[in-house]
């Protein structure tokens, strides 16, 4: 493209600020966020007054005046949202988690009761549907997964091509004390819970990173095989005592879960995500290779430390997500955005969208991210039984 970029995003909350802030920084290549749109017609009208934008009361006349669609909104309208997008020819741009099951609309759904098997089965249908909306369009499909681009990821993917090393084991996980997210904790509309919410970061990661493995030796993505998973309501046990730091009003999801990711090459992967940790974020992933290991440390880093002897002298001062307190010793973030990977991914999708190739986190991680996620759900309901990822 030679004409500047035109950008629409749909959602008016967390990710929305964020993704437009990484907008920014987009460099070497001329993009305007021109508006944006949202279900609810205040939320919608705020953003976009707060950010100098056009707040458009319709999707459809957001897709008039934009090349991409940004879509940051909640799982639940993914797939509508970027299939009518990309009917209408656009580039698309989806937040995670890529798709999911979302009840189909059943009267007193709950999740957490509900067919696993009919979940994954629907996840994939979902997923399936977007790409082949994608392909007819001849369009890019760009999956937002900022893990892939943080810095840390990418210097692992630098390791792992010079030195050819095969790995033989990744850990990783995202835990803190509960999501800001009035979506989060209701399966209709988050998809899920901890699996859906936080380890699709540390798990996507893994996936991406055992692709470039393949790539690197074999001329081929190693990709997931089986998955073997539990999940816990660990607030919602009888014999849970609420000290109340951490959140609590989960309607129909897991608070904590576990899943153990076997690749075709026989090597694995073991995530955890909980919602159980106070603090602050714990975002990490370490990998155990035949020649290096590596941890790369997302959330939080040390590159600052600061001792702050009374609460209200940091009441304005951002120090790092969800720590708390700032009273203390603390590690305040520099650059938390830089550090998670959010400019560099839309600094990578502008590019794509400019120059006509294809992204780091495209179509393929998004279809095996949700293949994994539900997959492990089947397991759960299966009390740990291994489950084969399902292609396609």
């Amino acid at each position: 493209m030679n004409s500047r970029i035109r950008v629409g995003i749909v959602g008016a909350r967390f990710a929305a600020r964020f993704h437009l802030e990484a907008y920014h920084k987009v460099y070497g290549i001329p993009v305007d966020v021109v508006g944006m749109t949202s279900k609810s017609k205040e939320s919608r009208e705020a953003f976009a007054a707060a950010h100098g934008i056009q707040a458009f009361d319709r999707l459809a006349a957001l897709l008039n005046a934009v090349d991409v669609v940004d879509i940051c909104a909640p799982g639940y309208v993914h797939e509508s949202v970027a299939v009518e997008a990309f009917r209408a020819g656009k580039h698309v741009i989806v937040e995670k988690p890529f798709t999911g099951f979302y009840g189909g609309g059943q009267s007193g759904f709950k999740g957490n009761r509900f067919s696993k098997e009919t979940m994954l089965k629907e996840a994939m249908a979902s997923s399936q549907r977007i790409l082949e909306a994608a392909e007819a369009s001849g369009r890019k499909l760009m999956y937002a997964e900022n893990w892939v681009y943080a810095p840390s990821i990418q210097k692992e993917r630098e390791i792992l091509w010079a030195t050819k090393a095969q790995v033989l084991w990744i850990m990783g996980e995202e835990s803190h004390s509960g999501s800001h997210s009035p979506s989060y904790g209701i399966w209709s509309e988050a998809g899920g819970g901890s699996i859906v919410g936080k380890s699709c970061h540390p798990m996507t990661a893994a996936l991406y990173l055992k692709r470039e493995e393949g790539l690197a030796t074999l001329d081929r993505p190693l990709r997931p095989l089986t998955v073997s998973a539990r999940v816990h309501e660990i607030t919602r046990t009888p014999g849970y005592r609420d000290a109340k730091f951490l959140r609590t009003d989960y309607h129909d999801v897991e608070d904590y879960s576990q899943m153990h990711i076997v690749f075709d090459d026989g090597l694995v992967a073991d995530i955890f995500s909980t919602e159980i940790v106070m603090g602050g974020v714990h975002n990490w992933l370490e990998v155990f290779a035949n020649n290096h290991r590596t941890r790369c440390n997302i959330n939080p880093v040390d590159a600052m430390t600061t001792y702050n002897p009374k609460e209200e002298l940091l009441k304005d001062v951002y120090v790092v997500e969800k720590i708390g307190t700032k009273q203390g010793w603390s590690h305040p973030a520099p650059n938390e955005d830089w550090m998670t990977g959010y400019p560099q991914e839309l600094q990578d999708f502008m590019e794509c969208v400019n120059n006509d190739r294809q992204p780091k986190c495209g179509a393929a991680l998004a279809q095996d991210t949700v293949a994994v996620m539900y997959a492990a759900y089947l397991s759960a309901e299966r009390h740990g039984a291994e489950v084969e990822v399902p292609r396609v």
